[in-house]
């Protein structure tokens, strides 16, 4: 299931506890793919703590507690970690997180706390969600069969990689706007793992906000650029990355375009790519100032003269995923829909 769809399901199975009805969920997906980021962006957007507990470094007592005697009884110290109402609040996600590389006997461990959200007499308050994530065997990540008990005890979705989520979100967290640029123009390139040969380094959503960071840093070091690219994602697509940017010297002018003055578009298709994302970064900038409205409606006047319509189309899709419905109250959105009607179906 794509991440936008997911991301729907966990907010609601967050807000079913509230009716009762919360069932665990189990992500599977590859390493870097998001899967953890996708937790803790719901923990984040519902403003509850988020709990993670990453399985595969515990021990069977870290989970089910420490015994001690009291009077003639032996009884159960609650772990810390666990949720508790009056610390953490009576809302929050428990995330248990690479439950597919933690030994069997703290997988079974964790079986009465998943189905029956309690562990001897410790419960977990019925505010919490529980969420798990792990990797796939063939992912050669430290990995166990999840066994079938467990297994049951959750609903099971896997993670597929999707270009235009990963694209909002990117514009969300601020990655570099050459970054996505590049992955629209490379989207085979957002995730590139071959199990066969084992790669250190490799494309995926997690190393390339590695390779924003890079970005960042080393911009002005052109002699340490492209090695501290490929030390994020990998040789091939550093090496290809860094040639895509030094390639943008060529792009138009973005603030003439941004003032409404007649540019041409670029003819090589890798600008394009790169001056939608561009134009799409600064429609986001500009929200919320003064004459946001004529920055957008020149954008948009702009996106009418790409040599290939679909390009505009994908960065005014872009740019509603961004901006929302306001985006439909701009003038210009009305002429530039009516010039793309016979291609496009539109899809919020």
């Amino acid at each position: 299931m794509r991440p936008a769809h997911l991301l729907q399901v966990l907010d609601r199975e967050f807000a079913s506890t509230r009716e009762g009805h919360h069932t665990p969920v189990m992500l599977w997906g590859p390493p870097g793919v998001g899967k953890s980021q996708m937790i803790a962006e719901v923990a984040g957007r519902n403003g509850v703590p988020l709990i993670d507990i990453r399985l595969s470094q515990m021990e069977p007592s870290d989970l089910r507690g420490i015994p001690f005697k009291h009077g003639d009884l032996v009884e159960w110290a609650i772990p810390a970690m666990l949720p508790n109402a009056e610390r953490q609040g009576p809302a929050g996600v428990l995330f248990l997180d690479e439950i597919t590389s933690a030994p069997p006997s703290v997988s079974a461990a964790a079986y009465q706390l998943i189905l029956d959200r309690r562990l001897g007499a410790y419960e977990v308050p019925p505010g919490w969600a529980i969420f798990a994530a792990g990797n796939r065997q063939g992912d050669r990540g430290v990995t166990y069969t999840m066994p079938a008990p467990l297994a049951n005890r959750f609903s099971h979705f896997e993670v597929d990689l999707n270009v235009d989520d990963w694209a909002a979100w990117a514009y969300r967290a601020g990655i570099d706007d050459r970054i996505i640029a590049f992955i629209r123009f490379r989207p085979d390139l957002l995730f590139d793992f071959d199990p066969a040969h084992n790669p250190v380094a490799f494309p995926s959503p997690r190393s390339w906000e590695f390779a924003h960071r890079a970005l960042q840093k080393f911009l002005g070091h052109p002699e340490l650029l492209s090695g501290t690219l490929q030390a994020c994602v990998g040789q091939a697509a550093g090496i290809e990355l860094n040639a895509f940017i030094e390639h943008l010297d060529q792009l138009p002018d973005l603030d003439a375009i941004l003032r409404g003055e007649r540019v041409p578009a670029p003819s090589e298709i890798d600008l394009q790519y790169a001056v939608a994302a561009a134009l799409v970064g600064r429609a986001i900038r500009a929200k919320g100032q003064d004459g946001a409205g004529e920055v957008h409606g020149h954008i948009l006047d702009y996106a009418g003269i790409f040599p290939q319509r679909e390009m505009g189309i994908m960065m005014v899709t872009d740019m509603h995923r961004a901006l929302g419905d306001e985006l439909f109250s701009v003038p210009q959105f009305a002429d530039w829909s009516e010039q793309v009607a016979d291609l496009m179906l539109y899809d919020a």
